[in-house]
């Protein structure tokens, strides 16, 4: 084991130097431990030095282990030659019976759910001839005038399908941007437009706009929107609430519902986030 001396200072750098100085060495030829660290204390009171042990002198080795002893190989004895084992005897072979096959139950095929059958894309519809009365011609020309401030180049044409409620169409090409993110700059223009005809006075009329047969493919996809979702709803029997969507759209899934097994709608919210939800109806038996 080395030699060490114990040494004490203000810090840990003191106590080295002190420590060297004593030995006469050199801070490689050393090792140092550090045995208490110096502590300053709280205004002078508590302080304590840094103690530390320096070790010196040569480094004993420590002794090299001596290998173990190999194990001795064990005399391999010679096996003395025996006959020749004789056969044993298979034992004869079981003949099979071959089992009866059972025959298994055929499967109930569990009756389907209600199907609909996939719809053809929606034609367009004539609405017959146009019209040209007042309330036509009050339509024509206040729409004319803000599809100019839109730069828009679309034609209108006005139809009366029945007494009071008058189609609009609106004609050309590109008539995305009238049309809108789900039709509502559409539904914003067919708004303005039925107030602005309606103000003047006289019987009110109600104003039905379209553009590139939206309002008959909107339908559809909602139809087709909600089968879908009733479906998910009596699978799961999960209420499932919609997307917020207008009045005409809420009235065509209530209406697209209102024969669905299982389900029930019901409106919520207000507008213009009133929304439609489709809940599983408990008390219907299925």
């Amino acid at each position: 084991m080395r030699d060490y001396i114990d040494v004490t200072g203000k810090n840990e750098d003191e106590a080295i130097s002190k420590a060297l100085a004593q030995l006469g060495l050199d801070r490689d030829d050393v090792s140092v431990e550090v045995l208490e660290r110096a502590k300053s204390g709280f205004l002078g009171l508590g302080a304590c030095p840094a103690k530390i042990r320096v070790y010196y002198g040569p480094e004993e080795e420590a002794p090299a282990p001596e290998p173990a002893p190999a194990p001795k190989p064990e005399p391999v004895q010679a096996r003395p030659r025996s006959a020749a084992p004789e056969k044993k005897e298979r034992p004869e072979r079981r003949e099979r019976v071959p089992r009866e096959k059972k025959e298994r139950p055929e499967k109930k095929e569990q009756p389907a759910g209600p199907r609909w059958e996939e719809t053809a894309p929606a034609q367009p519809v004539s609405p017959g001839e146009e019209v040209n009365d007042e309330k036509a011609a009050a339509i024509k020309t206040f729409l004319t005038g803000l599809l100019e401030h839109m730069d828009s180049a679309a034609g209108v044409k006005v139809y009366l399908p029945e007494k009071g409620r008058y189609k609009v169409v609106l004609e050309g090409q590109g008539l995305g941007a009238l049309i809108g993110r789900r039709g509502e700059t559409l539904d914003a223009i067919q708004q303005i437009t039925s107030y602005a005809v309606n103000r003047g006075g006289g019987p009110r009329v109600r104003i039905h706009l379209d553009a590139e047969n939206y309002r008959a493919k909107r339908e559809q996809s909602l139809q087709h929107l909600a089968r879908k979702v009733a479906g998910k709803v009596v699978r799961f029997r999960r209420s499932v609430t919609l997307e917020p969507m207008n009045a005409y759209e809420r009235h065509v899934i209530h209406t697209a519902l209102q024969d669905f097994e299982g389900v029930t709608t019901y409106s919520t919210g207000m507008d213009p986030n009133r929304r439609v939800v489709v809940a599983f109806d408990r008390g219907e038996r299925r």
